[in-house]
């Protein structure tokens, strides 16, 4: 057996409005149909996807509130992060750089869960 492909990650979140427009308006994910019954959204991420997974009673909490890296979280690439580092200042979202050096940084979702964010 050989696993051959990443699918996708499926993350909680309390609100599936409040997290659409993290996702879709302000980082600017592709939205894709789809025919589950139960509230969320997913989006298309080249061939990854995001699923978000609605639960109303979802409360998070950060267990390393000093690195946000420490935290489980997905990454992201992108062209341009001093173009999503403005637009994620501009909704006056908190971020915090990657401590290792690297062109990263990582913010929080309306739940608190850590997307990195990374130059490709």
């Amino acid at each position: 057996m050989k696993i051959a492909r990443y699918l996708h990650t499926a993350i909680l979140v309390s609100d599936v409005a409040a997290a659409e427009n993290f996702y879709g308006d302000i980082l600017g994910l592709e939205k894709v149909d789809r025919s589950l019954k139960y509230p969320g959204v997913w989006y298309q991420i080249g061939e990854f996807q995001l699923h978000l997974i609605e639960d109303k009673n979802l409360k998070s909490e950060l267990q390393n509130t000093t690195k946000w890296g420490r935290n489980p979280h997905f990454a992201l690439g992108v062209d341009d992060l001093q173009a999503i580092q403005e637009r994620i200042k501009k909704h006056n979202l908190s971020l915090q750089m990657s401590s290792s050096g690297r062109a990263a940084f990582f913010v929080q979702d309306p739940d608190g869960n850590v997307v990195e964010i990374s130059q490709i």
